[in-house]
């Protein structure tokens, strides 16, 4: 079965967790589209939730489906969020940033009380690193830490859109980084780039995720921390 479906697979037994009343926590990408367009579904069918978006790109789609959506701060506290990523090991540790939403993303997942993770098949991995590690940097400071992250040999290159830099939802640079070779601790490393000013965060995700559903072939594998 193709990645495609295998991601429908995936979204379709995640918004079953989704009840009366939840605020619910939307993610970004591909994955996440198919989550929000099944909760759509059921928003017309009579489900009544308030949704907080990870980005513009899926305010915006929920808003067409007729997704109820207010802000984080008026939510307080989400029941569940829904999201994809980029990596995921067997730790329930994750990449994600591929889609450039990861800070709000994390901000999101932080206020939760419980993450879902919705991937296909090729998303599992046995470590992380194939898939290049995003940061999300202050345009002010993005050229010296390109700078730091080369001396630490994690090749570091900018993030692009055409001829421009592409920029987040809040007017930030994204950097990718090359962790596959480094022999840091995913934490050790977290806490290094965290340390670097400018950087606002990174793509590691790594205790946040309560449950992952994997699309893989027909079937949902849903694995519980």
């Amino acid at each position: 079965m193709s990645a495609v479906n295998e991601k429908k697979v995936a979204a379709l037994e995640a918004v079953k967790y989704i009840k009366d009343g939840m605020a619910v926590g939307l993610g970004t990408g591909s994955t996440a589209f198919f989550m929000i367009e099944a909760i759509g579904e059921m928003v017309r069918n009579g489900l009544k939730i308030k949704a907080v978006a990870t980005s513009n790109e899926t305010e915006k789609l929920a808003k067409k489906l007729g997704i109820s959506v207010i802000t984080l701060a008026e939510a307080k506290r989400l029941d569940v969020t829904i999201d994809g990523a980029d990596e995921v090991d067997g730790q329930f540790q994750l990449i994600k940033g591929g889609g450039g939403a990861l800070l709000r993303e994390k901000i999101v997942a932080h206020n939760s009380d419980f993450n879902i993770i919705i991937a296909d098949s090729s998303k599992q991995v046995s470590r992380l690193g194939k898939f290049k590690l995003p940061i999300e940097t202050i345009p002010f400071a993005t050229q010296l830490i390109i700078k730091e992250l080369e001396e630490m040999n994690l090749h570091p290159v900018q993030r692009m859109l055409g001829a421009d830099d592409y920029k987040t939802d809040e007017n930030n640079d994204i950097v990718d980084i090359d962790i596959w070779k480094t022999d840091i601790k995913l934490t050790d490393l977290e806490h290094q780039l965290k340390s670097i000013p400018g950087i606002v965060e990174t793509g590691l995700f790594l205790t946040s995720t309560d449950l992952v559903i994997i699309g893989k072939g027909a079937q949902a594998i849903i694995e519980k921390k």
